[in-house]
């Protein structure tokens, strides 16, 4: 899928590195959306706008549109949660380019909790890769949508919405995913905002004219659009396909991570209903994370986590010999990925060694 400018006018890093707060600033923040950038602060301090706040997100039924033919729910206190970066390109997303058909998911990724949510293994699937897409309904004309073969994966979100993308993934990887997060592009950026930049450090420099980014080497804070940008460049890193942008957006999380840990919120009522406001706004939930209680809940029992327990791989793939441009799964190796999550396991390294996804040369890129 292409991507098209978005304007003449580059996005240039800083520089400058941010100051470190005091340790009585320091305070607890809990990462809702880890994978592409949605920051949920627990709930103390909240109750007076739980009403306000649940007025801003938006959540479907994911249960109710797959019914009963599904993996089966285990219950053994691990969690599955499959993240979307969605590429819908509407409204104020629209200054990242024109929608060449229906909305797509960029980024995604499912994301495993172990059952003492002490660690987590996350699972990065390429837009590009070739699946067996199943049938599908269509959440605009409410259609079935045929099963399809050698189907791009993010096909599943363009002709069927949210419910498909999870039917999809679901299938690939015999997992129940126990919850659902999507994050636009608009609420990202306001998001990063909101919290006051990620500070990253590159190793070398970054000069994409497609995300708009340009970066030299050295220590930077990215303010809402940078980040976006660095999680979108992709044909000036490793070998310029979305193997090399997985691993930027990898890096890039992690950074976030502990970007929160060290940001006084609590301090600061209006720092706090800041935050929480931009990432209600930003994020569409599964009804089961519909509303700020439960979302702050279910972010509640995600504290333990940093980004030193957070394990993050690409699917492993390999290209596809009839076009460059797409990946296939390496089915053997998948079936080790898979089935380490669904075990509640660390994902081996031997599952990972012969995938194109570790050869994107862009994992150094940042950190």
């Amino acid at each position: 899928m292409s991507e098209q400018s978005r304007g003449t006018g580059r996005i240039r890093g800083t520089g400058s590195r941010r100051r470190k707060p005091t340790r009585r600033h320091r305070a607890k923040v809990v990462a809702a959306w880890t994978v592409a950038g949605v920051v949920v602060v627990g709930g103390a301090g909240l109750g007076y706008a739980y009403l306000a706040l649940d007025g801003n997100l938006s959540s479907i039924d994911i249960d109710a549109k797959l019914g009963a033919d599904r993996p089966d729910d285990v219950d053994d206190g691990s969690q599955d949660i499959l993240v979307l970066g969605s590429d819908s390109r509407s409204g104020g997303n629209g200054k990242y380019g024109q929608d060449e058909g229906g909305a797509r998911s960029d980024t995604a990724m499912v994301v495993h909790v172990d059952k003492g949510h002490k660690s987590a293994s996350v699972v990065s699937i390429p837009r590009d890769t070739l699946i067996e897409r199943p049938a599908c309904e269509s959440d605009t004309t409410g259609d079935q949508v045929p099963a399809a073969h050698r189907a791009m994966f993010n096909t599943a979100y363009e002709v069927g919405g949210p419910a498909c993308a999870v039917k999809t993934v679901e299938s690939m990887s015999g997992i129940r995913m126990d919850h659902y997060l999507e994050v636009d592009f608009t609420g990202f950026e306001k998001l990063i905002d909101e919290l006051g930049g990620v500070e990253i450090t590159t190793r070398t420099a970054i000069n994409d004219s497609k995300s708009h980014l340009d970066l030299e080497p050295g220590t930077h804070t990215l303010n809402g659009e940078q980040s976006l940008g660095l999680v979108r460049t992709r044909k000036s890193v490793g070998d310029g396909s979305d193997l090399g942008r997985i691993q930027l957006q990898q890096a890039f999380i992690k950074a976030l991570m502990e970007q929160t840990k060290s940001v006084g919120v609590f301090s600061s009522p209006q720092k706090l209903f800041g935050l929480a406001d931009a990432a209600t706004k930003a994020v569409t939930t599964d009804s089961g994370l519909g509303s700020v209680k439960k979302l702050t809940g279910f972010a509640g029992g995600l504290k333990g986590l940093g980004a030193d327990n957070v394990h993050m791989v690409t699917l492993p793939v390999e290209y596809d010999p009839a076009d460059p441009n797409r990946v296939l799964p390496q089915e053997e190796a998948g079936r080790q990925v898979w089935a380490a999550l669904r075990h509640d396991r660390p994902i081996p390294a031997s599952a990972t060694e012969k995938s194109a996804g570790d050869k994107g040369d862009a994992a150094n890129v940042v950190e």
